[in-house]
């Protein structure tokens, strides 16, 4: 997600920092996902992915939470490969989808990281809707 962005001549006058937080330990020593989340939901859940969000935006910030299923392997019955939850907000207010994505591993994070930056992108826009009406 981050290199999408910083790829962008000028990003840095919007892009602050990413958080990479890989296993649980990172998300709640980052993110202060709570292990109950964790334990009750897993770490691909809309919870999980909400609660990720509210963590690491901080006052008048925005920002998006990807947790997922990539593959070859880690896949369920509930949660097949290619599984992804996304999450978009603040610290107060987050929206969260999920998708199934198809492919191998890059297939599957090149698709997600479309989706993401394309779910901020409208998650922004309704937020400025908002703001703009009385």
């Amino acid at each position: 997600m981050a290199a999408s962005c910083t790829d962008l001549a000028g990003s840095s006058g919007w892009f602050e920092h990413g958080v990479v937080s890989y296993s649980n330990t990172a998300k709640q020593q980052l993110l202060g996902v709570s292990d109950s989340v964790l334990q009750q939901y897993g770490a691909v859940s809309e919870q999980t992915v909400q609660a990720m969000v509210a963590g690491a935006a901080s006052d008048r910030q925005v920002a998006l939470a990807v947790s997922g299923i990539a593959g070859p392997g880690g896949g369920s019955e509930h949660k097949p490969v290619g599984t992804v939850w996304f999450a978009w907000g603040d610290a107060v207010t987050q929206e969260s989808r999920c998708h199934l994505f198809f492919g191998d591993r890059v297939a599957v994070r090149e698709q997600a990281v479309d989706y993401a930056l394309e779910g901020m992108l409208n998650w922004l826009e309704s937020s400025l809707q908002v703001v703009k009406e009385p």
